[in-house]
């Protein structure tokens, strides 16, 4: 289960920004692309300051244990990508403040250079905006 929030989380590479920085659908692809990089690069402080305080995934897992799973899986694995099949990002109609996206992503973790394991996720992430950033509050996968 801690290998699926860690492979879940890399789902984030996929979106690319292509609206102005002042737009919240792009300010939301940007947060995603730095969350994307920041655990490419293994860096969990960094992807513990892109989640919200209240985070959440599948209902019941919190922060602490995102950092927990995180430093295993990092110290797991040298490299980690990962593929997006398909991504559907949007900002809630109803509440502005808060962004949603599905996907379907492939994911791979190495030691080495080639990838020792990969898998297929669907997963839905909810942002919410906390002053001008957005954070990662909700994480669900199948």
């Amino acid at each position: 289960m801690s290998r699926k929030l860690f492979l879940s989380l890399l789902l984030f590479g996929f979106l690319l920004s292509g609206c102005s920085r002042d737009d919240p659908q792009a300010q939301l692809e940007a947060a995603a692309t730095r969350l994307q990089g920041n655990l490419e690069a293994r860096n969990t402080d960094a992807v513990m300051q892109q989640l919200h305080g209240d985070f959440r995934a599948q209902g019941e897992y919190d922060r602490d244990w995102a950092r927990r799973t995180m430093t295993m899986l990092f110290l797991r694995h040298q490299q980690v990508k990962v593929i997006a099949l398909s991504a559907d990002n949007r900002i809630d109609p109803t509440y502005s403040n808060r962004g949603h996206t599905e996907a379907q992503v492939a994911l791979t973790g190495a030691e080495n250079l080639i990838p020792d394991s990969a898998a297929h996720y669907a997963v839905k992430l909810e942002w919410w905006r906390d002053g001008s950033e957005w954070k990662l509050a909700r994480l669900d996968w199948q």
